[in-house]
């Protein structure tokens, strides 16, 4: 599935080996008012420009309230199992959006069927968990596009089959979670083998990604296709980094069938929401963003330019 337009079991996969490689680093990213806080290794300082267009009552609360699903690695999870504090891709932006604007994005889990809801009764203000951009949901919020995400091949270690694009697959035995996107993204690239003159893939369904792993740690698969984000974290951190290697298609850079992923801001806040895509836009201009991104193994899915509702579906 694209990011969340609903929620993928995907996540399931890395949420296994989340935690290990961050447990000591969720404190350290900590965003307050203060001015300043450290972010992926970055400094990231305030700007009383872009604080200046905030909503006054923003500037009140020296707050944004920000509602998130977690788990869904690598955007939001816990560093320790069992307790409360938050660390991932976008609790990590948040913390960098805030200081730059000189507030602190404060987190809450929410159930995702209920972010949106919780938005228009007034509840929160933002929401941050890899939310597909769409034009239904543009109705009752307005997007700030921060990545664009779609479906990435993971493969062994040093890509042994030397799998470079999804028609590398063709003949080949692949590994897929049954009942999502990624199966039919196989399913429907198996005309291009054919017409290619090559065997269709051999699709191996499992009924969770961790399931699939498994297969392809054995070697009963070749590669395995899933989210690129959730692809792109399990190659960095299931074993220090070396049991999977992530495959980069330049022709796909965000993944295959990408959508964009975007902070959703009530629409009774347009001064936040263009505050936000100021200081997003900022983030990218100093290359935060590149670096926060490539902290969680997804460099590659990081937009160039901060957009409004880019959705054009």
């Amino acid at each position: 599935m694209n990011a969340r337009i609903a929620r993928p079991a995907a996540a399931a996969a890395a949420a296994a080996i989340m935690l290990a490689s961050l447990s000591a680093c969720g404190g350290d990213d900590a965003a307050a008012p203060s001015g300043k806080a450290v972010v992926a290794g970055v400094e990231v300082v305030k700007d009383q420009k872009l604080h200046d267009l905030l909503p006054a009552k923003i500037k009140e609360a020296s707050k944004v309230r920000v509602a998130t699903d977690v788990p869904y690695p690598p955007f939001e999870m816990y560093v320790k199992e069992g307790e409360s504090e938050l660390t991932g891709l976008d609790y990590d932006l948040g913390q960098a959006l805030g200081a730059k604007l000189g507030v602190t994005f404060a987190f809450a889990p929410q159930k995702f069927d209920g972010i949106v809801p919780a938005i228009q009764a007034g509840k929160f203000d933002v929401a941050m968990s890899a939310i597909t951009d769409n034009k239904d949901r543009q109705k009752v919020v307005d997007f700030v596009d921060y990545s664009q995400s779609g479906s990435g091949i993971l493969v062994g270690d040093g890509n042994p089959s030397g799998i470079e694009n999804l028609d590398d697959l063709c003949g080949l035995k692949v590994a897929v979670q049954a009942a999502t996107n990624q199966l039919d993204l196989l399913k429907s690239h198996q005309d291009t083998c054919v017409k290619a003159g090559k065997a269709k893939v051999d699709i191996q369904t499992f009924p969770k990604d961790s399931d699939a792993q498994l297969a392809l740690r054995s070697g009963k698969v070749v590669a395995q296709v899933l989210t690129k984000p959730a692809a792109g974290w399990v190659a960095k951190t299931a074993d220090a980094g070396k049991a999977f290697d992530l495959v980069e298609d330049p022709a796909a850079p965000g993944g295959y069938n990408a959508s964009p992923n975007g902070i959703a801001v009530s629409k009774q806040l347009p001064e936040l929401t263009d505050a936000v895509q100021k200081a997003l836009q900022a983030l990218i201009d100093e290359g935060t963003l590149t670096k926060i991104y490539n902290k969680y193994g997804v460099p590659s899915i990081a937009v160039k330019e901060a957009t409004k509702n880019a959705s054009v579906d």
